[in-house]
């Protein structure tokens, strides 16, 4: 997806309204966790740039980064699966689901969808 056009989603997005009281759990923890990774590498830009006199990063730092990953990947397939099947539930089709996703067809939408479908229940049944 071309970066205005990604502007133009969050712009979209942003309007929506926000009940600060019942945030969606999914979502909230991938924002936080997106967040820490942002602080371990500016932390490790400012260490960096400062020839180490800055606050040292640890290889148990980046290890405590790199486990955040599966994690997130979970709840990003799970975000895209529930945003695909709120689409659909309101009536768009895969060649529109496709487009927005920056594919090619609405078949590639369609297993992209099915692939996320079966990770996920490859995750609840521990599979994976």
């Amino acid at each position: 997806m071309a970066r205005d056009a990604q502007d133009e989603a969050r712009r979209r997005l942003s309007v929506l309204a926000e009940d600060p009281a019942a945030p969606w759990a999914p979502a909230r923890r991938l924002e936080q966790d997106a967040a820490l990774l942002g602080r371990l590498l500016r932390a490790a830009a400012d260490h960096q740039q400062s020839g180490g006199r800055a606050a040292d990063v640890t290889l148990d730092d980046v290890g405590a980064a790199l486990s955040l990953f599966e994690g997130m990947r979970h709840q990003l397939d799970r975000l895209e699966t529930q945003v695909v099947i709120e689409a659909r539930r309101r009536g768009m089709d895969w060649r529109q689901i496709a487009r927005h996703q920056d594919l090619n067809s609405s078949q590639a939408a369609s297993q992209r969808y099915q692939r996320l479908m079966t990770r996920l229940e490859e995750i609840r049944q521990g599979v994976r």
